[in-house]
């Protein structure tokens, strides 16, 4: 894969861009604590984020990855409600961007390339998130787990970016830190590239087998920019 007819650069949010886990953490254990549930380590609560914040909560409640089968809608509908409201007051307190993305983002946009964000976190939470962070500006397209009615690893809404801003699938490169990024870019015929650093449920980014992969945000400017 080369970088040369790429003009579109499709990120994902939390774990490629944002720190965001303390404050997911956070939401998290404050509506674990309010149903009477015990609460969780940052750690452990990292490797449940990555499809969206209803899975979230039902991997809190199950208190493990795999989902308690026996949880009824009302309960997990119930138990979202209370971590939306938790994660409202708590979204961007804790929350960092990783190291060279103030600066790459801006490198980018300067260099030329469309920027879009295409998160599974839900799309109520995302404006608040980059307006704080001062990026609104760098992306011309933001999309989130519940814009459309399917989210990561399905396709469409990599394909709904390429189709609203017009650039054909093979101008796109997916960037992300989870299995969910690479699977939606191959299932769109979109080239992607793997963060070693986020959140990808303990497991290796390189081996869902990203066209590339990089162990920094500056190391995948250097190849982007080059």
């Amino acid at each position: 894969m080369t970088i040369d007819n790429k003009k579109l650069l499709i990120f994902d949010f939390d774990g490629t861009l944002i720190d965001s886990v303390p404050d997911l953490a956070d939401a998290a254990n404050i509506m674990l604590s309010q149903l009477g549930k015990p609460s969780y380590p940052i750690d452990t609560i990292q490797e449940w984020v990555g499809n969206g914040s209803r899975m979230l909560v039902e991997r809190a409640l199950s208190g493990s990855i795999e989902v308690d089968p026996h949880l009824s809608d009302a309960e997990i509908e119930a138990a979202e409600r209370l971590f939306f409201d938790a994660y409202a007051a708590h979204d961007t307190s804790k929350t960092s961007a990783y190291p060279d993305v103030e600066t790459g983002l801006k490198q980018l946009t300067d260099a030329g390339f469309t920027l879009a964000l295409v998160t599974n976190k839900p799309i109520r939470f995302v404006p608040d998130i980059l307006a704080s962070l001062g990026w609104t500006s760098y992306f011309a397209m933001v999309l989130g787990g519940d814009s459309l009615s399917v989210k990561k690893p399905d396709p469409a809404p990599l394909l709904h970016v390429c189709e609203t801003l017009k650039f054909d699938p093979t101008q796109a490169l997916m960037i992300g830190d989870s299995i969910n990024d690479i699977q939606a870019g191959k299932r769109a015929n979109i080239d992607t590239v793997g963060l070693s650093y986020g959140y990808n449920y303990g497991k290796d980014i390189r081996d869902s087998q990203p066209n590339q992969a990089f162990d920094s945000f500056k190391a995948l400017l250097d190849w982007v920019l080059k």
